[in-house]
């Protein structure tokens, strides 16, 4: 017997079918909604649409922007100006973005709308894979995390957005409502240390471990370091569970009392753990074997989390790899209503109601929008954004290409920051190259049973000609002929026509691939965890700038061996 749910999932089912009917219609309703709401704010007012709601209207008075041209807006509200400047309701809470992608965190309005449109995302997006994947009653695990909260100058909360949709009630309710209860204590989830709350997350899954009915968290990058974790600590979990007593390591008393409630001892379930660890072959399907009852692991998984799909379907054998939704600290946009389709080829159709969307079309010289019915399929886009959330016509910085159509809305799929660009002339190599380029590498790797842990990339211009510089930490030692080769394989990977071009001419240097020591991804990542980032929102940056200094400080004090490429 399932437990009875507060909704009808099929109802959610019906409510975005009939949404997305007529996507045109609701788009102009919504942008109506928003600026009526916020028409009077001292932002619009600088661009005499008088009352004026209709889209035409709005792109030709009002300018396409990104953060920086409203990064003066927001230190006003950050320095405690509480005059209506970009919403009409008062500033309660900001948000915080990862600050992954360019080296610092940008400061966004959070407020009611955007907490219902993360409940909308998530009841559509869980109605949505329930009716393909049912699951009963039950637990999750999920390696959910909070973040630091800092107090502005001005007096308001700021954090990830992620820690301000969980620490709200609607959020608990609705986790009540749509999925199986968290394996972990509520004091876990907010505990500020990051290490702890990883090594509680695991403990209870454990403890739970024939209940659980799915595994889950914001990005397949955290699924994959839980469970690299968990091969280091797997043998000292199970000591904890085989004598009732949590390692001395939690410190946190508000965590220890939690857990320690559901802590009790179980030799019998720790010598079967350790029986199930000893019979695994370098961890393949890990997650199967400790969680018989999972039906699926579930994330983000497209995009820049890409890389990471290979180590998880590794750990996940033949359970299937489900890609949630599509969003980012500005709003969420899109959610997989198809969730059967492979990783690959995953797309994520628009929720028409949640935001006002506008695209740029890549190819073109200009400027000009085209609206979220009026997009072609298999064309590539930049994502335009207004929002309640005092954002409007805001470049969001996604690439998304469009593959079809779900009723009338489109559906995407991510393909690149456009920001992220390996480029020194007249070279333009995307986030989606470099992963491709190493992902040829990888293959290249496995002949050799050795993989890629993590991987980022510079633009070296300290001498001439500039070169690409490839920073990679392997599982294991490689030797020197294999590295050649690894250098020689990217460089000749990465075929837009502007690179090889300058490589021939010798406009671009030869590729420098540089190999970290083990844990250097991990150290860059408590880096980010140090000035307030969380793992619900970390994306390793793919593309280190000279502006992220310390970062780059980190990767070039723990290379220990190099080469230059010969492939030209």
């Amino acid at each position: 017997m399932g437990k009875t749910r507060v909704f009808n999932l099929d109802k959610v089912v019906e409510e975005f079918e009939e949404v997305t009917k007529n996507a045109a219609q609701v788009q102009r309703e919504t942008l109506r909604k928003i600026l009526e709401q916020n028409g009077e704010v001292e932002y619009l007012r600088n661009f005499d649409l008088n009352g004026r709601t209709d889209p035409e209207s709005f792109k030709s008075c009002v300018p396409l922007v990104t953060h920086a041209d409203l990064e003066p807006y927001f230190q006003r509200i950050v320095d405690g100006d509480t005059s209506k400047i970009l919403t009409e309701k008062p500033v309660t809470a900001l948000s915080l973005s990862s600050g992954t992608t360019n080296g610092r965190s940008k400061f966004l309005i959070f407020n009611d709308e955007m907490l219902q449109s993360s409940m909308q995302i998530y009841r559509t997006s869980f109605a949505f894979i329930n009716r393909e994947y049912p699951i009963g009653e039950g637990k999750a695990l999920q390696f959910i995390y909070s973040s630091k909260q800092i107090k502005t100058k001005g007096g308001l909360i700021a954090t990830t957005g992620t820690t301000n949709i969980y620490k709200s009630k609607q959020f608990k309710s609705t986790m009540k409502e749509i999925q199986s209860q968290c394996c972990s204590p509520e004091e876990v989830i907010f505990s500020p240390d990051f290490d702890q709350a990883l090594y509680c997350h695991l403990l209870c899954g454990l403890i739970y471990s024939n209940d659980v009915q799915y595994i889950a968290s914001a990005f397949a990058h955290s699924i994959v370091h839980a469970f690299r974790t968990f091969e280091q600590i797997w043998e000292e979990l199970c000591e904890n569970i085989r004598y009732g007593v949590l390692s001395d390591k939690i410190t946190d008393q508000s965590v220890r009392l939690s857990v320690s409630k559901i802590l009790h001892p179980n030799p019998e379930l720790a010598d079967t753990i350790e029986q199930k660890c000893a019979g695994l072959s370098n961890w393949y399907g890990l997650i199967p074997e400790l969680w018989p009852n999972a039906k699926y692991v579930y994330g983000i998984m497209t995009g820049s989390m890409e890389p990471y799909v290979r180590k998880l379907r590794h750990y996940a054998k033949n359970l299937p790899l489900l890609s949630a939704y599509y969003g980012a600290s500005e709003g969420w946009i899109a959610a997989n209503v198809n969730p059967r389709r492979e990783i690959e080829s995953v797309a994520y159709a628009v929720f028409p109601n949640i935001s006002y969307f506008e695209f740029i079309p890549v190819i073109g010289e200009n400027e000009e929008t085209v609206g979220l019915t009026e997009v072609e399929i298999g064309k590539e886009y930049e994502v335009v954004i207004t929002s309640s959330a005092g954002l409007y016509r805001y470049k969001l910085g996604d690439i998304v290409k469009v593959t079809g159509f779900h009723n009338s809305t489109p559906e995407l799929q991510f393909v690149c920051r456009k920001n992220l660009l390996l480029t020194i002339n007249i070279d333009k190599n995307t986030e989606k190259d470099l992963q491709a380029a190493v992902e040829k590498c990888s293959q290249l790797l496995s002949s050799e049973k050795i993989e890629v842990v993590d991987f980022t990339s510079y633009i070296d211009l300290s001498s001439e000609p500039g070169h690409y510089v490839i920073f990679l930490e392997l599982s294991s030692d490689v030797e020197q002929e294999t590295l050649n080769d690894c250098c020689d394989c990217l460089d000749a990977a990465f075929v837009d026509v502007g690179y090889v071009g300058s490589r021939k001419a010798h406009g671009i240097g030869p590729l420098e691939l540089r190999v970290v020591k083990r844990g250097t991804f991990e150290r860059i990542m408590e880096h980010y965890f140090g000035k307030g980032a969380t793992v619900s929102q970390f994306k390793m940056p793919r593309c280190v700038r000279e502006s992220n200094g310390e970062v780059l400080e980190i990767l070039c004090g723990n290379v220990v061996r190099g080469c230059f490429s010969t492939a030209y």
